[in-house]
């Protein structure tokens, strides 16, 4: 879940699992405890951000009804003051910034293909490994075009980037999900993220653990059901 700080739960248990892979015993047996307390902790701190973003939602007087941002009626029309003409809007743009424009737009192709291509793969695979589906609402989320302080191009490059950027998230629980099941194990260097299924991965070098867990470790997603 992300927060009004832009970050995710998934992200801290990355962090806390980091942090796990640097705590061994001389029997190279990982040592839990400290990694269990992180993960609670981590539990209470989602549960504040869910009331901070209720505050948010009386601060900024707007409520979520199942996928729609619905406003006050005196707060939209606030906002529409602020809302600038397209004219205006074009006459302020910087030229380099127009130019570069179709550079941005052609990657849409691309990104559509490999959409296309992860979500059949998950479709039709991911029941055949008893995996549970990644929900594409969880991660490409187009609210923005509520906001009736933005014209029409600003409207459409937001729902530009919440699509890519919500896309990337999308394919990376995909990718981590399939890696739990085929390659559960961690690096050896240090990554620069790591995502949501990496805590349960076995660590690197560990061969015994490896052949004694492996078959429990790729069918572990309890936590996602």
């Amino acid at each position: 879940m992300l927060n009004q700080f832009g970050f995710s739960v998934e992200s801290f248990r990355s962090i806390a699992s980091r942090l796990d892979n640097t705590h061994f015993s001389h029997t190279g047996i990982v040592m839990t405890t400290k990694l269990e307390t992180l993960l609670d902790k981590l539990k209470d701190l989602e549960s504040e951000m869910v009331e901070e973003l209720q505050k948010q939602e009386e601060e900024f007087s707007y409520e979520i009804h199942k996928r729609r941002v619905d406003f006050e009626d005196n707060v939209i029309l606030r906002h529409r003051k602020f809302a600038k003409q397209l004219w205006n809007y074009l006459h302020d743009a910087h030229i380099k910034h127009i130019l570069s424009a179709p550079f941005i737009w052609i990657c849409i192709i691309p990104v559509l293909l490999v959409d296309v291509t992860v979500s059949l793969y998950q479709w039709v695979c991911f029941p055949i490994y008893g995996i549970p589906k990644v929900k594409r609402q969880d991660y490409i989320v187009f609210d923005r075009r509520y906001l009736q302080y933005l014209n029409i191009i600003e409207k459409i490059n937001c729902a530009y980037c919440s699509y890519f950027n919500g896309l990337i998230g999308y394919l990376q629980e995909i990718g981590a999900r399939t890696e739990q099941f085929w390659c559960p194990i961690k690096h050896a260097r240090r990554i620069k993220t790591l995502h949501s299924r990496y805590q349960k991965f076995i660590n690197y070098g560990d061969a015994e653990k490896y052949r004694a867990q492996i078959e429990t470790i790729r069918r572990d997603f309890k936590d996602l059901k």
